[in-house]
């Protein structure tokens, strides 16, 4: 490090020298660009660019411009004429894409031999198609599904892509040896790019060895297991962050893309065992238990970023866990909390944040005392939630709440529940109990993207019970048995509901209903509408006009008219309308051609013949059917 001798500080600059080209390498990747502060940035080097900046012509001479290539449209597959979806199996060596058709056999949009070594991901808009691959995964798109872009991974086995798709986050259970010794397993990318961001280790606490000889079976899951996603995004992809439990536990949270703690220092919260961001505003809630010594109880708090401000805090007591639910909107956040009653029983209630009021008011709903709360489901956008509660050790409640902004004030919970409903609290600030059904086989709700359709169904550990419920009325739309079903999914629109046996988790009858012996099914995602609220409300109540074209397509193919022929002849209309645009347009640009031959031919004096036309008018026409007597007379 060259010093200045009259000041007797360092000139800004210092040369480090490494073993090999490799380390040096990813030195400069891992360090170049690095903030130290606002107004400070550590900008990194090879010797030999420095060498190549000092040989730069006197002269300027213009950077060559390369031809610009177009790159595939990303989006396209939502031009669709028919606006169907698309989604992809998996099927023994083949993976193909499909357009979902109503009543019909699927079209074929896309295959391929051996795509992926493992399993598929769509990003969260439907823009990309991630595969896994030893050296790392690759990202696909457009109407080709063309390769967008590589990362250079060894062995990734889990992915999460940020919000607005600009970001991407890999692990691999196999570390990569970094130019400082440290093995570092989870990177940051920037997807556009394909640059890597930042590179983090992983405690081996955080990672759990799996002994199970049926692991490597498993589909995506390895032998090693990773609470995922290690870091969590927030809502506007801005920031990244991920916890360090224990006594010195921390929240760190980093700026994209720059990957520089906020503030340069992280949240030092003492043995916070959870963590979520709200999905539509930079706040994190998190949740510490109480401590072993001293009389503090457990805490859930709110916190604003990048202000570092806690807007609420609720003290809670005798606490064993507690786990984050929040609406799609961020309206409410729902949370599960699990107390110890004595030693061995426990009991569960819910705490609701009324995020959007004043002061952020906090609802309680107590359960049964007997009751062993398993998972809790928002309706998207809306204001109903569901409850999945185990009553012993084989009965199984599902409670529909409903949130009511004018809600009474907190009732004490009552003590013993109307006819066949349990003892849960009616009407609790306003968090009301719609009704309590009890099931056999269920442990998972599904609610339709849309709202208002949740499916109840028993899956995996279960015989795959499905049930559709109307949440508005509670009245059962229809009921099915898929046995051993593994997985059920929505597609995007909540117009169709495919439930499926993986071959990674049940060797014997894997498929769904249409094909055998496949691994994996996935709708493809749609990214969020740029419709505004009104225009939506406007759509749907003049929903009969627009949706006059789709019915006509739906009446043709209730008649079975060939969809093939039907696009055949409207290939060959659009060619003809085509072909007679070009007549009139080269008519119009030959109108000065035709004038100057008429005005040659008159000035050379032939003569011109004058044609007389005559146009019979039809003024009323009839037609008359005859009977078929007086017709063979």
């Amino acid at each position: 490090m060259p010093m200045d001798p009259e000041t007797g500080k360092s000139k800004g600059y210092l040369f480090l020298e490494f073993e090999s080209p490799a380390q040096a390498k990813a030195a400069i990747t891992a360090c170049d660009n690095f903030k130290f502060d606002k107004s400070h940035t550590l900008s990194v080097n090879a010797f030999d660019d420095i060498e190549t900046y000092s040989q730069v012509p006197e002269e300027y001479a213009p950077p060559t411009i390369e031809p610009f290539t177009e790159k595939p449209h990303l989006r396209s597959w939502l031009k669709d004429t028919y606006a169907r979806d698309q989604w992809i199996v998996m099927k023994g060596e083949d993976t193909s894409i499909y357009w979902n058709n109503k009543g019909e056999q699927p079209d074929l949009v896309h295959t391929r031999k051996n795509w992926s070594d493992m399993y598929v991901s769509w990003s969260p808009k439907g823009s990309y198609l991630a595969t896994f691959h030893k050296p790392g995964i690759a990202l696909w798109g457009g109407p080709e599904f063309e390769k967008i872009v590589r990362f250079a991974h060894p062995n990734v086995k889990l992915i999460d892509f940020s919000p607005d798709e600009k970001y991407i986050t890999t692990w691999s259970h196999e570390p990569v040896l970094m130019p400082t010794g440290e093995h570092h397993h989870i990177i940051v990318w920037d997807v556009l790019s394909g640059r890597q961001l930042r590179s983090f280790p992983v405690n081996a606490a955080s990672m759990e060895k799996q002994t199970d000889a049926k692991a490597s079976a498993a589909g995506p899951g390895a032998t090693v297991k990773i609470e995922w996603p290690f870091f969590k995004w927030s809502h506007d992809s801005k920031y990244i962050a991920r916890m360090t439990p224990g006594a010195e536990g921390a929240i760190s949270v980093y700026e994209v893309p720059g990957m520089g703690l906020l503030d340069k220092k992280s949240i030092k919260i003492e043995n916070v065992r959870a963590f979520e961001w709200s999905p539509t505003e930079n706040i994190i809630c998190y949740w510490t238990p109480e401590p072993e010594v001293g009389n503090i109880p457990a805490r859930v708090t709110l916190l604003k970023l990048p202000q570092r401000e806690i807007v609420r805090t609720k003290n809670l007591f005798n606490v064993v866990n507690a786990q984050f639910h929040w609406q799609s909107g961020g309206k409410y956040l729902l949370v599960r909390v699990e107390k110890a009653a004595t030693k061995i029983t426990r009991t569960h209630n819910l705490e609701i944040f009324r995020m959007k009021e004043k002061d952020i008011p906090v609802d309680v709903v107590e359960l049964k005392p007997t009751e062993n709360l398993t998972n809790a489901f928002w309706e998207p956008n809306g204001e109903r939630f569901a409850l999945l509660a185990l009553d012993g050790a084989t009965k199984i409640n599902v409670h529909m709440y409903e949130m009511n902004a004018n809600g009474p004030a907190p009732a004490p919970a009552s003590k013993k529940g109307a006819k066949n409903q349990p003892s849960v609290s009616a009407n609790v600030g306003g968090a009301k109990l719609v009704k309590s059904l009890e099931r056999k086989g269920i442990n998972q709700i599904l609610w339709s993207p849309k709202g208002r359709i949740a499916v109840l169904a028993g899956v995996r550990a279960f015989q795959g019970e499905i049930e559709f419920l109307d949440a508005d009325d509670m009245s059962t739309l229809a009921t099915g048995e898929h046995y051993t079903c593994t997985d059920i999914e929505w597609d995007p629109t909540g117009r169709y509901l495919v439930s499926s046996v993986s071959w990674w988790r049940v060797q014997q009858d894997p498929g769904f209903m249409l094909w055998s012996c496949f691994k994996q099914i996935l709708w493809r995602p749609r990214p969020v509408t740029p419709l505004s609220a009104e225009e939506q409300k406007a759509i749907k109540k003049n929903f009969k006009e627009y949706s006059k074209e789709f019915d006509e397509i739906d009446a043709k193919e209730s008649s079975k008219i060939d969809r093939a022929v039907v696009e055949k002849r409207i290939a060959l209309w659009n060619e003809w309308v085509s072909y007679r645009r070009r007549c009139f347009e080269d008519w119009e640009r030959e109108a000065e051609i035709r004038d100057e031959i008429v005005s040659a031919a008159v000035a050379g004096g032939e003569g011109l013949k004058e044609i007389q036309e005559f146009v019979d008018e039809v003024i009323e026409e009839s037609e008359e059917l005859l009977p078929e007597e007086e017709y063979d007379d």
